[in-house]
């Protein structure tokens, strides 16, 4: 009887024992921790991030830190951090918590568009993934990567074609990098080189070409005729005269790509750079600005025509007036001349 009643206490403590453990597990793996009403609540965490770090950033979202990191360091997460960006669901346990952020990393779209350098690309991405715009330029401009794609500073911005990707938020800046250099590889098939040859271009001056027409107009639909517009000039030996390049030839020489000049002057088409239409033939030497894909496919599919002139169509805002001759062009250029001084624009 005496040892019946041992058994019967030891089984009762270790029953006591199992209900404590139990209670233990399921309030630090399985009972819901999260304290947000939103129903998920995203974290970031740095590729570089330690398991504090990592905690300070949920502690404002989980009703329980102490328990999330007893669950953290029993499933080894504490000592196996990996950056990305995470979804944290309303009413998730700990386990669940964990396993979020262990695996289940959520990609992000980066977009970009109309960028004149790539410091300005640089500090766009920036905004978007963990990278930042130092590490970003210091890998769009390492020589080693610029050489053996055989790029310089005149077309560096050309590898970078506008759109919206899919990246990880941790993405390295080597790794954007080298992933805009094999979209703009994708991008460049033999159907489009051979359109840009058609037309005497190589892949790096049809991209310039696109960014004078981009610059030129914003109306997608007049794009074609743009470009068919520089091309004729091209194949006559004619100067494109494009103000956009005189503009940005403007900025450049000042190193200030904030100033807005709406006028360009007679003045300005003296400016000695290699950018200035004005002054000197051919392409330039690399894009004035990163154009839209839509530019790009109007130097490769242009408008087919006899048109050698245009100016700003005051009637049609955004849009252009056309000529074939230089006497139809001046009678379309002294309606425009007396809007802009009817505007007070100076510059």
């Amino acid at each position: 009887m005496y040892i019946k009643k041992i058994l019967l206490a030891i089984v009762g403590i270790g029953l006591v024992l199992g209900g404590i453990f139990a209670y233990m597990v399921y309030g630090a793996f399985l009972s819901p921790n999260t304290s947000f009403t939103e129903d998920q609540i995203i974290v970031h965490v740095r590729s570089e991030a330690g398991f504090e770090e990592v905690k300070d950033s949920l502690s404002g979202y989980l009703q329980d830190i102490e328990t999330f990191g007893q669950a953290a360091q029993k499933k080894g997460y504490a000592s196996n951090i990996k950056g990305g960006r995470y979804a944290i669901k309303k009413g998730m346990n700990n386990n669940e918590i964990i396993n979020s952020l262990r695996s289940k990393n959520l990609p992000v779209k980066v977009s970009f568009n109309n960028q004149e350098r790539l410091e300005n690309l640089a500090g766009r991405i920036a905004t978007q993934i963990e990278a930042d715009s130092v590490s970003l330029l210091a890998a769009m401009r390492d020589p080693e990567f610029l050489s053996e794609n055989n790029l310089e500073a005149t077309n560096e911005l050309a590898v970078y074609l506008p759109n919206s990707y899919e990246f990880f938020w941790n993405t390295s800046a080597e790794e954007f990098r080298d992933r805009m250099l094999k979209e703009y590889q994708r991008f460049w098939t033999e159907e489009r080189i051979e359109k840009a040859k058609k037309q005497g271009l190589t892949p790096n001056e049809a991209i310039a070409l696109a960014a004078i027409v981009h610059k030129e107009t914003a109306k997608i639909d007049e794009r074609p005729r743009v470009a068919g517009l520089y091309l004729n000039r091209l194949k006559t030996n004619m100067l494109l005269q494009a103000d956009p390049t005189v503009i940005y030839a403007i900025k450049k020489h000042r190193g200030d790509f904030d100033i807005v000049i709406k006028r360009v002057l007679y003045k300005d088409l003296e400016i000695d750079s290699p950018y200035n239409t004005y002054k000197y033939a051919g392409v330039p030497p690399g894009p004035i600005t990163m154009p839209d894909i839509s530019a790009i496919e109007a130097v490769l599919n242009p408008e087919q025509h006899d048109y050698i002139y245009m100016v700003a169509n005051v009637e049609n805002f955004g849009y252009h007036k056309f000529a074939k001759t230089a006497a139809q062009h001046n009678r379309n250029k002294v309606q425009y001349v007396r809007w802009i001084n009817a505007q007070g624009i100076n510059r």
